[in-house]
């Protein structure tokens, strides 16, 4: 069921209702999560939900099976390690078993004429695998690692891991976070209900207006890279960029807005990432779950950074490349990962460790417009790698971005789609220092209620004329 269906905006306010006014209780309420939140996946295919109820059992066992066994360090550390690499095991068989078949079959072939068309298998990837996933894994860490109680409540557990509105991309939650709000009462809070309502308004305005607007440029376009002079495969690279920003932090502040409309508070995913100045602050502010999942579980345990240069730059490129194959099974998303631990390397060499900071000036001064320029540029070249289908289209359009025909201007659609784009990241520079765009002050014209409501109606008005074909989330498919 997607955020932007006619479905769900019948599904969304069922749930809500029962939840307040029936089911009251904080035990049903649960159970209501539950179910709500599996008919919300098996809508796409009902048997993924026995995908997610062995995750959720398995990783639910393994907390009790570590409490049992306290004091016992060899059997948590043999119960901990049996259901990562359980967990792993059916993400890998999903989602990487034929890439590496495919690989294998390529390499044996180019060597000896051997194929092994015989050993790839007819399997459809389930949506949100990755995130939920990994959410269930730093269940079992946490509670491995004494940072959590294990739970008895199977019903807590179930919801912590299928919470629709983060379900199938995120944020990715700690069970430090998410579970506890689980456990204890909710009580309906107005205030708060209301501004998620506005996070969910901005979040739909970025995916439906924009980033299905931009989206419909690059599928047009894309495959034309060698026809298209320099400046319009930039424009296209720019295109792109702006699409998956917008497609995904526009999820992320659906996903965020819903759940507060339930009394759930998920973490801030995305932190206005292309205003940033470095390379290193735009991985403090993109994917924002996602980073801090792969710092504290990967990252820390191989030393991080409180080794030798050389260490932690190893610790660099370890981390961006399975944060390449997280993201899909595809050299491009592999090459990309190392593309960013190559520019991280450079930056840990160079002491560049730019912080994520909010400036209070209405514009920024030249060096930072120089930077985020250069970095915004960076990010561009990382997308362009991220987005191709192939390897090969991936160095071919490269290629031609800097040596097709340089001086010659031939404009791509779009034009009105890049203006909206230019007038969002306008208004977001303005609200860089909110948690979403749409929270507005209490002072000048924003004071009186009947200017906000303009505001709102406004952005409705827009997304029912301004947007563009309805397409799927891009990172549905990680």
């Amino acid at each position: 069921m997607l955020f932007n269906s006619f479905e769900f905006m019948l599904f969304l306010p069922i749930v809500f209702l029962l939840y307040w006014f029936v089911f009251r209780a904080r035990r049903w309420q649960n159970m209501l999560v539950v179910v709500a939140s599996y008919v919300f996946y098996g809508w796409w295919d009902w048997r993924f939900l026995l995908l997610i109820a062995l995750t959720s059992a398995c990783s639910y066992g393994s907390g009790l099976l570590l409490e049992r066994n306290e004091g016992r360090r060899r059997r948590q550390m043999a119960v901990s390690a049996a259901n990562i690499v359980l967990n792993i095991a059916i993400l890998c068989v999903f989602k990487y078993y034929n890439f590496f078949a495919d690989s294998l079959d390529t390499l044996l072939s180019s060597l000896f004429g051997y194929h092994l068309d015989w050993a790839t298998l007819e399997v459809v990837l389930p949506v949100g695998i990755s995130f939920y996933t990994f959410q269930a894994l730093s269940y079992t860490i946490d509670v491995y690692q004494r940072k959590l109680p294990a739970t008895h409540d199977a019903v807590e557990f179930f919801a912590y891991i299928s919470f629709f509105p983060q379900l199938v991309a995120g944020p990715i939650e700690r069970a430090t976070n998410l579970l506890p709000q689980f456990q204890r009462d909710r009580r309906f809070d107005y205030a708060r209900a209301v501004d998620g309502m506005r996070q969910m308004l901005w979040g739909l305005l970025k995916k439906l207006v924009v980033a299905d607007n931009c989206a419909m440029v690059v599928n047009d376009y894309w495959s034309q890279y060698e026809e298209l002079p320099v400046a319009s495969l930039f424009l296209l690279g720019v295109f792109f960029t702006i699409q998956i920003y917008c497609d995904f932090s526009g999820y992320s502040d659906i996903a965020i807005g819903c759940a507060r409309l339930f009394g759930i508070n998920l973490k801030q995913n995305f932190n206005f990432p292309y205003f940033s100045r470095s390379i290193p602050e735009f991985w403090r502010r993109w994917h924002i779950s996602l980073m801090t999942w792969f710092r504290d579980y990967i990252y820390f345990p191989l030393g991080g950074s409180r080794c030798s240069k050389a260490k932690a730059i190893r610790n660099v490129y370890v981390v961006w490349a399975v944060s390449g194959l997280w993201h899909g099974a595809n050299w491009t998303f592999v090459v990309w990962g190392l593309y960013h631990a190559t520019l991280l390397a450079i930056c840990n060499i160079l002491g560049i460790n730019t912080k994520p900071t909010t400036s209070r000036t209405l514009l920024p001064s030249f060096k930072e417009t120089l930077q985020m320029a250069v970095t915004f540029f960076l990010a561009v070249i990382g997308w362009i790698i991220f987005r191709a289908e192939t390897m090969e289209q991936a160095a071919g359009f490269l290629k031609a971005m800097f040596t097709n025909r340089l001086f010659v201007i031939q404009m791509i659609f779009g034009k009105t789609y890049l203006l909206y784009a230019v007038a969002l990241i306008a208004v977001e520079w303005l609200q860089r220092d909110k948690q979403h765009a749409l929270q507005l002050p209490s002072t000048g014209l924003c004071r009186w209620a009947l200017v906000r409501y303009a505001i709102y109606a406004a952005i409705v008005y827009v997304i029912f004329t301004c947007s563009g074909k309805v397409q799927t989330f891009i990172y549905f498919q990680f």
